[in-house]
């Protein structure tokens, strides 16, 4: 996986510079799907490379080209170039993400490399959403990025990337005086640039967390509840812990409640958190109960819970962490 930290940084420059060496030295190496953006120093740099031709899909009278996936596990390289991990696929594809074609070549048994920008990942989504005033809308689920074998991080700094958009070496003149006037201020790529540094420690670093450590998520309606999952599931990775989302059912809720609970327990399935609905008439004592039975260590509960104060008080043999939600 080569991380970086903004558009322009050389990800996908890198990306190719070392699928050439590989190619050189005999490797069987193909290009299941590269996304130029006009820039002429990487579209060369797939010169002699085998590029698997795409798959076209109409949506809405209107063509896209996404990389054909079936098309590549048929081809059976030993080792799969893929642009833009984080990408959502055209309405109509096969699967709705990127990530979800790459697993699929992967478990075929070949070797993929792919690019993928820091702010994509799941967990990170609030604090680049603190630090930039945007949320990402495209992301990769923490596990599957945990998965990669290997971490490149591409690297520049700050000003040497504003520079680059300054000559128009990025984004064509107006979109890149868009971008220095908005999401490219020195400010946030120096904020994003740490959290790259420190999401590549962290996955590269030889991790001896606690393994009697267990996190418990509560599950509520409220809106926060999305922060807290992605709270939840970070520290529990950073301590190498269990990590498990409960909900208690029991009150009535409306239609969009109701809605909004189901939307949290797939969000916390699809990061792959353990999730289990109970039934009882005081959610409170049921969490703090579920959490004594499954040995949990730490209980992460929102601030918006109605159920915060008394799930303190029923767990006080346990670390609660209350969190608020952040707000610029």
């Amino acid at each position: 996986m080569y991380l970086g930290y903004a558009a322009g940084v050389g990800k996908t420059y890198q990306m190719l510079d070392d699928a050439q060496r590989a190619r050189a030295g005999g490797a069987d190496i193909v290009i299941g799907y590269f996304e130029p953006h006009g820039r002429q120093d990487t579209i060369g740099k797939t010169d002699g490379l085998e590029i698997v031709p795409r798959r076209k899909i109409v949506y809405r009278g209107v063509t896209f080209d996404e990389m054909d996936t079936d098309a590549v596990i048929a081809r059976h390289p030993a080792i799969c170039v893929v642009d833009e991990f984080a990408h959502t696929n055209v309405p109509g594809s096969p699967r709705g993400k990127r990530w979800e074609d790459v697993v699929m070549i992967r478990d075929a048994g070949i070797d993929v490399w792919t690019t993928v920008n820091v702010q994509h990942i799941e967990s990170l989504n609030d604090q680049v959403w603190q630090v930039t005033g945007v949320r990402p809308r495209e992301t990769v689920p923490d596990w599957v990025a945990g998965e990669a074998d290997e971490i490149v991080m591409v690297d520049v700094t700050p000003r040497a990337l504003i520079h680059r958009l300054e000559r128009g070496v990025v984004y064509r003149p107006e979109k890149a005086r868009q971008a220095l006037e908005n999401f490219f201020t020195e400010t946030n790529l120096t904020a994003l640039r740490e959290l790259a540094l420190r999401q590549t420690a962290h996955q590269v670093e030889d991790r001896h967390g606690a393994a009697n450590e267990r996190i418990l998520i509560q599950l509520t309606a409220d809106p926060s509840t999305a922060m807290l999952i992605r709270r939840g599931r970070r520290v529990a990775d950073y301590l190498n812990a269990e990590c498990l989302a409960v909900y208690v059912s029991g009150a009535n809720l409306n239609i969009e409640q109701k809605k909004a609970v189901e939307k949290h327990i797939g969000f916390a399935r699809s990061l792959r958190i353990d999730t289990v609905v109970l039934t009882g008439t005081d959610a409170a004592k049921t969490v703090a109960d579920f959490a004594r039975e499954r040995k949990v260590t730490q209980i992460f509960i929102s601030r918006e819970s109605a159920e915060a104060r008394r799930i303190v008080d029923h767990a006080r043999e346990m670390q609660v962490t209350v969190v608020a939600e952040r707000r610029r």
